[in-house]
């Protein structure tokens, strides 16, 4: 990329606009090619392994984003909501009644699933988050990474290839890559800020520092990072509950550094992130209401009452390398260590069976009100030998050639609660009564231990065929201990047809394994159907109860990946992209409905036998089609003799669910395992179209940010459905706008203050009896809590 593109975009980007690099061909200001300067610094692009330039003509699209501004003035504090405000094809909205899927903000590329983006953080695999997200309308059975466990001030820029690349990467990078590049820069700054919505509540407190300090000829660079954000609540007064932004507590510190060993580095990277964070369950009633007393203790909570679904999260990431040349070769060799775990305890509650017991023995009828309900963590190691050369004048112009191996070991565990969180005490029969309201604990039964290691081989080519003409190849192989072995390729090319004009095209194969919360998630509860206890299980794969349902193993999703794109700058102040793509995915993993007397008498028969009354299922059974197109367009000059810069991004995106193939044994019962309301889910969990327009303008001391986000429209299904003659829920597209102003008191110091969401857009109000979380609208679009206000203050030292 063009330092004068660096520029416009890095300047866009106070803006809150995309940041893209199409091509990393150096020009200079009159837009010819620009002579090299010595000595060449080598630069790293996600997609690409060639390291002989300070650029790289890339073949796929490829955006950069800086996230300077972002850390300095930006009006959102975590990652996950400021790339939703930036990147059209990036979505991640904060759900609200769903559990655990409330705690950790999952995201996703494409309209694809959180598991099918691959996230790296400098270069190296980071892991996900032991969360499998069961409830809330977006990423439903899916697992992914928690990139708010990442401090803002920590990074450098967030790199996002939208290409399919497991051939280069691995698992997961069905949709494309993010890579997250951290600070190693001298020098110390601070962020304090302070945010609320104009409702007056969702308070959210900010104190974060980086310092970057001298260490034996290289640098370390320490930030640490405090973040409080309150509880926001959009019930109405009438509705015992509270919808709106989880409370979360963030303590964070990372350690970023590279230190000259000779003619290599040794480079390493550590975090820690401590994280109390509390959802609102569903509300339940008083006396006099249908909860009594069947989830409810009129001792305890005569006007009903909302349980707090409490985590308390640890994350861990580590990386260890060293990178040096060995003779030709650069060489480069690492290991990565990532940890999850997230542990409940369920307050404000109490465990109906038990205060019912106490009634029925001449008690009053009370419980205990606060249970450990158990967790899980999630564990990988991964180790990476990579090797790369460059061939000058080799296939044309010149041939880079990498290959590597990667092993990696996976664990994953299942924590139990106490007794009181899950017993039905009572045994009477009143049905949802037993463990703790809100979220029952995690049985003995469901304790898992799992582990899986995987090993991979890889070879990637890049060569300058002309000056005009590059192409790339790349091909893996890997094999898991669960599954078996899989490989995958990729091709891809450009052709710069005119000295302002590029083309470029890709296809590839990728595939992504199943995950081991996928694999070996379990939760029972029990429920009386028909007078008689019996469990209510999601079974892990493999174990008794999917076995006797004929559920067979997991296997990885495949898939098939096309981009066909062209970049166009007329002028040195002018970019234009556009890049269609299409990405087939076969044997996706979903999560089963429920399958139980009523829908699959045989079946209810046979799990009987184990005691089970209902079950659900991970199974790959969905074969989805996804089509669409990215643009972008980016303008720099100015306004009155000011700098005015401005930027136009849009996605536009369909997935479709081509087939259902049911195992033999579910054969003929596609709508339980697939219901229309889950098919929604998985087509339309994001908005189909997404567009920001950007504008940044500088007045000496004083920036003006404002931009314009464009969210397409929604349909969900509800849980009546329309065979039933119910319609399914329709959002309609909406328009957000932020706007923010920054004052430079001096060189150092920085005072920004704004709004996001100016106007207050809401998405549009349904039947609260028919949305997943059972209020008038559920966390879609932009989410649910409108107009907030933000003040920040950034200082360097």
């Amino acid at each position: 990329m063009s330092t004068l593109r660096l520029a416009v975009l890095s300047a866009l980007y106070g803006s809150s606009a995309l940041v893209f690099s199409h091509t990393a061909l150096a020009q200079d200001t009159q837009g010819q090619m620009a002579a090299p300067q010595q000595p060449m610094q080598t630069v790293s692009v996600v997609g690409s392994r060639r390291a002989t330039s300070s650029a790289t003509d890339t073949v796929v699209p490829i955006d950069v984003i800086p996230m300077t501004a972002a850390a300095e003035k930006g009006g959102q504090f975590d990652l996950s909501q400021t790339l939703t405000n930036i990147s059209p094809s990036f979505n991640s909205t904060r759900q609200s009644g769903a559990d655990g899927a409330d705690l950790v903000d999952s995201a996703a590329l494409r309209g694809l699933g959180s598991d099918q983006t691959l996230v790296l953080v400098n270069g190296k695999r980071r892991h996900t988050s032991s969360l499998v997200n069961l409830f809330g309308a977006r990423n439903r059975g899916n697992t992914g990474t928690d990139l708010n466990a990442i401090p803002m001030l920590a990074i450098r820029d967030v790199q996002v290839l939208r290409d399919g690349a497991a051939a280069q990467y691995g698992s997961d990078a069905i949709a494309g890559v993010m890579d997250i590049g951290l600070k190693k820069s001298l020098g110390c700054e601070a962020v304090t800020g302070y945010g609320q919505y104009s409702a007056g509540d969702g308070e959210n407190w900010l104190a974060s520092a980086y310092c970057g300090i001298a260490v034996g000829g290289g640098v370390v660079g320490i930030t640490a990072e405090y973040l409080d954000r309150g509880r926001s609540d959009r019930s109405e007064p009438d509705n015992p509950r509270i919808i709106g932004d989880s409370k979360t507590e963030n303590q964070t510190l990372y350690v970023n550094g590279e230190i000259p060993t000779g003619p290599g580095k040794f480079y390493f990277t550590g975090g820690l992130q401590k994280r109390d964070a509390s959802s609102a369950a569903f509300g339940r009633g008083g006396i006099g209401s249908d909860d009594i007393p069947s989830r409810n203790s009129a001792a305890m909570y005569p006007e009903g009452f909302v349980p707090f679904i409490n985590g308390d999260m640890d994350d861990r990431y580590a990386i260890v390398g060293h990178r040096a040349q060995l003779g030709e070769w650069t060489a480069d060799l690492s290991q990565t260590y990532g940890y999850s775990r997230l542990m409940y305890d369920i307050s404000n509650t109490l465990n109906a069976s038990i205060a019912n017991a106490d009634l029925l023995g001449g008690g009053q009828g009370i419980s205990p009100d606060h249970f450990d309900a158990g967790g899980f963590s999630f564990e990988q190691w991964t180790t990476n030998a990579d090797f790369s050369r460059y061939y000058d004048g080799v296939l044309g112009k010149g041939l880079n050639v990498a290959f590597g191996g990667e092993y990696r070991v996976e664990k994953y565990k299942i924590f139990a609660g106490e007794q009181g969180s899950y017993v039905d005490a009572d045994g009477v029969g009143n049905g949802g009564n037993a463990g703790s309201q809100g979220f029952p604990g995690f049985q003995p039964g469901d304790v898992t231990n799992a582990r899986r290691h995987s090993t991979a081989l890889y070879l990637d080519m890049e060569a300058d065929l002309t000056d005009a003409a590059k192409v790339q190849g790349a091909v893996r192989w890997e094999k898991y201990s669960d599954f078996g072995s899989t490989v995958t390729g990729k091709l891809a090319g450009s052709y710069r047809v005119a000295p302002t004009a590029l083309l470029r095209a890709s296809a590839s194969t990728g595939f992504r394994a199943p995950s081991l919360q996928q694999a070996y998630f379990s939760s029972t509860f029990t429920d009386f159907i028909g007078g008689v206890p019996t469990d209510v299980v999601l079974a892990p794969n493999g174990g008794a109860v999917a076995t006797l349902a004929g559920i067979p193993k997991l296997k990885e999703e495949k898939s098939t990946s096309f981009t066909l794109g062209t970049t166009w700058t007329p002028t040195p102040s002018i970019s234009v992209t556009a890049d269609l793509y299409q990405i087939r995915i076969k044997d996706r993993i979903v999560l089963s409905g429920r399958f139980d007397a009523d829908n699959y008498p045989e079946l209810a028969a046979r799990l009987s036998t184990l005691g089970v009354g209902q079950a659900q299922f991970f199974v790959n059974s969905v074969d989805t089609k996804t089509q669409g197109l990215d643009l972008t367009a980016s303008h720099r000059g100015t306004l009155f003799g000011n700098r005015l810069t401005t930027f136009l991004a849009a996605n536009f995106s369909k997935t479709t669910v081509e087939d259902i193939h049911a195992p033999s044994s579910l054969t003929g019962y596609e709508d339980v395992l697939l219901s229309e309301r889950e098919r929604l889910f998985i087509e339309q969990g994001g908005p189909r179209r997404k567009a920001t327009l950007g504008f940044s303008y500088a007045t000496g001391p004083l920036d003006t940010d404002f931009k314009i986000i464009h969210f397409g429209p929604q349909t969900l299904g509800t849980f009546s459905g329309t065979a039933a003659g119910v319609p399914n829920l329709y959002y309609e597209a909406k328009t957000s706008a932020d706007l923010s102003f920054s004052y430079s008191v001096t060189p150092n110091i920085k005072f920004s203050a704004g709004a996001n969401n100016i106007f207050g857009a809401k998405p549009t109000a349904q039947n609260a009896d028919e949305t997943d979380n059972g209020f008038k609208y559920d966390s879609v679009q932009f989410g649910l809590n409108g107009t907030s206000y933000f003040a920040r203050l950034h200082v360097k030292f």
